[in-house]
């Protein structure tokens, strides 16, 4: 008789998936590249000068993601004018009473998106392109809220989860098909004369040999690695500057949660620059002295120390040694009840540290938008310890303009701009962003 090697068949089943997966792709590709007409190359320079800011193609930002976007409006019954119309005059398309427009609106948050009536329609063409190429393809992204400012919501054309059970499917037949097709070939072998010789246990190499000389398994492996390494290499370098909880230890420990919030003290008490200046300012240790020249003991709630407290030392007795700590710094002699002249600079540790191309102004969001200290600084008056409570990054800021209305009461130059945007283009709630919150130049120049 013949003796042949046996192999086994999963090295053919691997190369089936492949050409199945392959062909699946270039299907949807395929659908995705007549999906519209137009230039993605320009597409996407006017995307990115007029869309980025708010939309991604494959995860929602402010707005909805815009891959596949036309597909999705005319799943919905409109047609490319009706894009033309939104992206041109979203607020006019709301007060038409347009159902579709008006779902969009009441979806994110009931603010229209910003106009852009100086595109033209091969403009909007060739970005409707650009966000139907291959590269558009949506990924799951999970729900987030923000302004309307695109045109359909995030919904997906094809379900993934009906795409992943056809792969499964289709995987389990192949399976199925190679092992009856092999169970038919051992026995037409075996009525021939034909014996399989298959290879003894103690003969078999061990895994990782075996492995090794897998060349396919070896590069899936490596790209895999080199993926997921450059994954969290990004991930880990787009962290770099964010201070977001930072909590470091001051040299006299001052608690917001006793001066802010048992005591009331206003933040622009002892923060008075944030009024004027750009700058909040650290408190001069006169400020300090203000009450502490007839405070020199802390006594406490009458309830005494919480067990947090307790179990953190915060005691009276360590107020008390902190307030000390100030004494020393100022040269204050308690007995006498004066200035011995001899001091000792406090080397604070500063927390909120913008980068220095950011420009940013207190008193334009104190005073003139008035903004509350907590809205970026978090609940002071329940902090023990001070920290950084937001991330103060770009996109963090960015978000805010957009969403936040401008106070316009007793300032007639915002109530100008105001009747000009709602008499042109139908806004009915001004954001900074709709006043130029979200140009380069109003923060770094």
């Amino acid at each position: 008789m013949k003796k042949v090697p046996y192999r086994h068949p999963i090295s053919k089943f691997l190369g089936a998936c492949l050409v199945v997966f392959l062909l699946f792709s270039t299907a949807l590709f395929s659908q995705d590249e007549a999906a519209t007409q137009g230039d993605p190359a320009k597409g996407k320079q006017l995307f990115n000068q007029n869309c980025a800011a708010c939309h991604s193609l494959d995860r929602k930002m402010t707005g909805p993601m815009l891959a596949n976007i036309e597909s999705k409006v005319i799943d919905a019954g409109k047609d490319r004018q009706w894009i033309y119309d939104w992206v041109r005059n979203s607020a006019g398309l709301i007060k038409s009473g347009d159902d579709y427009a008006n779902k969009i609106f009441n979806e994110f948050n009931k603010v229209p998106m910003t106009p852009f009536p100086t595109l033209s329609d091969e403009d909007i063409d060739n970005i409707l392109a650009y966000t139907a190429a291959p590269a558009a393809t949506p990924k799951p992204a999970a729900a987030a809220g923000g302004a309307a400012q695109s045109a359909a919501p995030a919904s997906s054309g094809i379900n993934n989860t009906v795409v992943l059970g056809a792969l499964v499917l289709i995987f389990g037949l192949l399976v199925i098909m190679l092992v009856l097709v092999n169970k038919t070939l051992r026995r037409i072998a075996e009525a021939n004369g034909v014996v399989l010789e298959k290879e003894r246990a103690e003969k078999r190499l061990p895994i990782w040999k075996a492995f090794v000389q897998n060349q396919f398994l070896v590069f899936v492996t490596v790209v895999f690695l080199l993926l997921a390494g450059a994954y969290y290499a990004f991930g880990w370098m787009m962290q770099i500057g964010i201070d977001q909880g930072y909590q470091p230890i001051q040299p006299i420990h001052y608690s917001h949660k006793i001066h802010a919030g048992d005591n009331k003290i206003d933040c622009k008490f002892c923060h008075s620059s944030a009024r004027v200046s750009k700058t909040s300012g650290v408190p001069s240790l006169n400020v300090c002295m203000n009450c502490h020249k007839f405070i020199s003991e802390y006594k406490g709630n009458p309830e005494g120390p919480s067990p947090e407290d307790l179990a953190n030392g915060y005691t009276n007795e360590f107020y008390t040694g902190e307030i000390q700590k100030l004494y020393d710094a100022v040269g204050w002699d308690q007995e006498n009840g004066s200035y011995t002249g001899k001091t000792k600079p406090v080397e604070w540790v500063r927390i909120h540290n913008l980068p220095d191309f950011v420009y940013f102004n207190h008193s334009q969001h104190v005073s003139v938008a008035g903004v509350e200290c907590q809205t970026c600084h978090g609940p002071v008056e329940e902090m023990e310890v001070m920290y950084q409570y937001a991330p103060l990054t770009m996109g963090w800021c960015i978000n805010c303009h957009k969403d936040t209305g401008v106070k316009m009461e007793g300032n007639e130059y915002y109530e100008k701009i105001h009747a000009e945007l709602s008499k042109k283009y139908g806004v009915e709630k001004l954001t900074i962003a709709q006043m130029g919150g979200l140009e380069c130049g109003k923060c770094h120049y």
